[in-house]
């Protein structure tokens, strides 16, 4: 499973209003198909890395809904048939639970989010539909909001088909309940998916820093391969000189399997060990066939 970083962001793709790129996005995509991988599309509602005629606008509730519903048709009707899935709306509400205050929310209402499932459902049918947070590994106000979301979309009969938890994380410091958070998404029908994980520390990375962040990553691991319903783990890039955390959190990183040589570190073989131990269930369908 590859997901695109940046590549199918709102910034990238409609940087001029109704003006469509996908280079970069259609880049990614090939490339993964041509290595037997599929992608995981990322994101169409977030609050962040939007183009300024957009954050700049004075739009109503109508015309706001108007441009939410033509980027989702023209990304995902672009992409219609060659993802897995599609991370809808993503980081959508505060630490406790309420709502994050955001163009989509303060303008539309909670309204968005059925919208943009709805939408993103029309232009690409066959893909799988994801919310998408951090902090929302363990049970707890924000995961719980997320879960209460999902029971009343899934009433209004919104095509809401995952749950991903982000999972970027800290050495020594794992949420608990991963399991039972997993299973109570999983209950109501829902994929689950840990979507871009990273587990970082204070540097200077230690041998004991890395043998905590060794057992972390196969707590993770053995939290998905428990229930079925969890179907897939994927990495927040594949080595730590291309890690996000370093330029966000001062002091800290060295947080993925692979270090900044590009050699797999005490968390590779945790992982390693987890998957090969595991008893496979069913199959996965997910894959792209031109």
């Amino acid at each position: 499973m590859v997901t695109p970083g940046n590549a199918m962001k709102w910034d990238t793709i409609e940087a001029t209003q109704n003006v469509f790129s996908y280079s970069h996005g259609d880049y990614i995509v090939s490339w993964a198909h041509n290595h037997t991988q599929t992608v995981r599309g990322h994101t169409f509602v977030w609050h962040s890395q939007l183009p300024s005629w957009l954050t700049s606008g004075s739009w109503t509730n109508s015309t706001l809904i108007s441009i939410l519903q033509n980027h989702i048709a023209n990304e995902g009707g672009h992409y219609k048939g060659q993802l897995y899935a599609w991370d809808v709306v993503n980081e959508i509400f505060n630490e406790d639970g309420t709502w994050r205050s955001t163009i989509w929310y303060n303008t539309i209402g909670t309204a968005f989010v059925p919208i943009a499932f709805n939408a993103a459902h029309a232009a690409d049918p066959s893909a799988k539909l994801y919310m998408n947070d951090y902090n929302v590994e363990g049970t707890g106000s924000k995961s719980d909001a997320y879960y209460a979301l999902a029971q009343t979309l899934l009433a209004q009969g919104v095509p809401l088909h995952g749950m991903g938890a982000q999972a970027h994380l800290i050495v020594g410091s794992l949420p608990g309940n991963l399991i039972s958070n997993i299973a109570r998404f999983v209950a109501l029908g829902l994929e689950f998916a840990y979507t871009e994980l990273d587990i970082r520390m204070t540097l200077p990375a230690t041998d004991a820093l890395l043998a905590t962040q060794a057992s972390n990553y196969a707590s993770i691991t053995t939290a998905c391969v428990s229930n079925s319903g969890c179907v897939g783990i994927t990495v927040w890039d594949t080595s730590d000189d291309y890690s996000w955390i370093p330029s966000v959190f001062s002091g800290q990183g060295a947080a993925l399997l692979f270090d900044a040589n590009n050699q797999p570190k005490p968390a590779y073989k945790s992982v390693a060990d987890v998957l090969a131990a595991a008893t496979v269930t069913g199959s996965f369908t997910g894959w792209y066939t031109p």
